[in-house]
């Protein structure tokens, strides 16, 4: 159930108070919470089971909710965490188990998803954010595909079991996963911003704009290479590993799959 209309006026005025406020937590089925962000400053979210679905918000408010889906087990053992960040943002982690714990820099949740009593919890919580313009998002689950669109600052986003899919017309963007692929798109990437993508079985899709210089590495085991770009190449050629210069080099841009290919795009 949602909270009162109180409680979620009280959470969202929260995000103007001192850096160092206490976090909160609710085992509602259902989370939510709204409020300003600072241009410039994070959104993060964390998950164990279940995907992160991150959309354009239609003005300056951003948005967080989380529900669960239970198909064993009692949803209370599943609980949602919030804290205001210092940046002036906001963390929101859904955690399994009593000896669970987030922060922005960690998260550790029970990921064997059985209560004391050896009781087995099958609950998964997808979340869904609406993204003001400016934001940064940082979105990372276990289980779970993890779907940013509409970004237009900086995106930083992770799984395990599971796709990860991120556009901003900003930048940049990262990204890790390592049963799944990986498919981003930047518009614009600060020159002194290195770029680093990796997953073991999945392909590399990574789309930049006309513009970009970097100095390359690409590596696979079972796939291949292909790029848009003019590449100078560095060292010998191999099926395994590419090492190269797009125009002038600088910046770091790095690929590594195990089983899958690697594809860097030009965009407009």
């Amino acid at each position: 159930m949602l909270r009162s209309a109180l409680a979620l006026t009280l959470a969202a005025a929260s995000l103007a108070a001192s850096a160092g406020a206490q976090g909160k937590e609710t085992t509602d089925n259902r989370f939510e919470w709204s409020g300003a962000v600072s241009r410039a400053g994070w959104i993060r979210v964390k998950n164990l089971n279940g995907r992160i679905n991150v959309r354009e918000s239609s003005g300056s408010t951003a948005r967080i909710v989380g529900v669960k889906y239970v198909r064993r087990g009692d949803a209370d053992y599943v609980r949602f965490y919030s804290e205001q960040l210092p940046n002036g943002g906001i963390l929101v982690c859904a955690l399994w188990g009593e000896n669970s714990e987030c922060s922005e820099d960690s998260y550790r949740s029970n990921s064997n998803n059985h209560h004391d009593d050896g009781r087995r919890n099958e609950t998964e919580v997808e979340f869904t954010v609406e993204l003001p313009a400016g934001v940064n998002i940082g979105a990372g689950t276990v289980n779970g595909d993890v779907d940013v669109a509409g970004a237009t600052g900086e995106v930083k986003v992770s799984s395990v079991n599971g796709d990860v899919t991120a556009t901003s017309s900003g930048g940049p963007v990262s990204g890790s996963t390592v049963n799944g692929g990986l498919r981003v798109r930047m518009g614009s990437v600060p020159p002194d911003a290195d770029l680093h993508f990796s997953t073991v079985n999945g392909s590399i899709d990574i789309t930049l704009p006309s513009s970009f210089e970097a100095d390359v590495e690409l590596r696979t085991v079972n796939g291949s290479f292909r790029t848009d770009f003019p590449m100078t190449l560095d060292g010998r050629i191999s099926p395994r590993r590419l090492r190269a210069k797009i125009g002038r080099g600088g910046r770091e841009l790095q690929a590594t799959t195990v089983n899958g290919s690697i594809d860097i795009k030009k965009g407009s």
